[in-house]
């Protein structure tokens, strides 16, 4: 598939997404979250890919979405109003908006683990990114941004993800005081997994990150990260069959045997990438 807001490469079983607009430090445009949510589906439906990473061209992730989209919206809900018969439908500046929430939340319950890779500048969408994914892996010179309120406006999208990341307590305190975040504070909040110093560490960061990944079984992670969604908001005690059924399951799977057997036999399952 052809891009023009993103470049998509799969190697050995990683797809990974760059935003490539690099001139406008990756501002995610409407563009880009239609190619976006076209190569995460492309990648869901590859059975050789087992991972996807996400990252950003020219030293920056994303500085939030394309202010361009959202007076083209503004533009275009005047237009409604004074139109002598208004049509009846979803406002288009909400319509835009919603647009960035579909792209978090199709990565953050996408089946494959989700990478990024964080440097300069994330805001908005990117923010929703970072906070939906698997592993968050970043440069010290990483700076989130969460000026909504401060602009008038409200993390609307990102909203829900901040929480389920940061907790209630912190996502309030970023988003009422328009927070800038920093490397360090990013990591002792655990919005990042990591802060490397150079990009030589942060791609040996990267490339170990993976190896984990495609040891683990590709039907195991699916199923595990389907069942801590689950978990987040379901008592325990509520998923003691289903979690037995999917344990059951697991063990039976051709997967299952492959990996308990590997185990026994002292070798490493067939999954796991070859060297050399």
């Amino acid at each position: 598939m052809s891009y023009t807001t993103i470049q998509a490469q799969t190697t050995q079983g990683v797809c990974t997404l760059t935003l490539n607009r690099p001139e406008v430090r990756n501002a995610m445009s409407l563009a880009m979250v239609s190619e976006l949510l076209a190569g995460l589906k492309a990648a869901e439906q590859d059975p050789n890919v087992r991972a996807v990473v996400v990252r950003g061209s020219g030293g920056h992730f994303c500085a939030g979405g394309d202010i361009s989209d959202m007076a083209q919206a503004r533009m275009k809900l005047a237009q409604m109003q004074a139109a002598p018969d208004p049509v009846e439908g979803l406002n288009p500046v909400a319509e835009t908006n919603a647009a960035f929430g579909r792209l978090c939340l199709a990565y953050a319950r996408s089946p494959l683990p989700i990478v990024t890779v964080l440097e300069g500048t994330v805001m908005g969408g990117g923010f929703g990114l970072a906070c939906v994914s698997d592993v968050s892996l970043a440069r010290d010179t990483v700076a989130f941004r969460l000026p909504e309120t401060s602009l008038g406006i409200i993390p609307a999208q990102i909203a829900p993800f901040l929480v389920e990341r940061l907790g209630y307590a912190e996502a309030k305190r970023l988003s009422v005081t328009g927070a800038k975040i920093k490397a360090a504070e990013a990591l002792t909040l655990r919005l990042v997994h990591e802060v490397h110093n150079n990009a030589d560490e942060l791609e040996g960061a990267l490339q170990r990150t993976l190896a984990s990944i495609l040891a683990c079984g590709p039907q195991a992670i699916a199923t595990t990260k389907g069942l801590l969604a689950r978990a987040r908001l379901t008592p325990p005690e509520q998923l003691v069959e289903d979690a037995a059924r999917l344990f059951a399951q697991a063990v039976l799977s051709d997967e299952g045997q492959e990996g308990t057997g590997a185990f026994m036999q002292k070798r490493k399952p067939k999954w796991v990438p070859q060297q050399g």
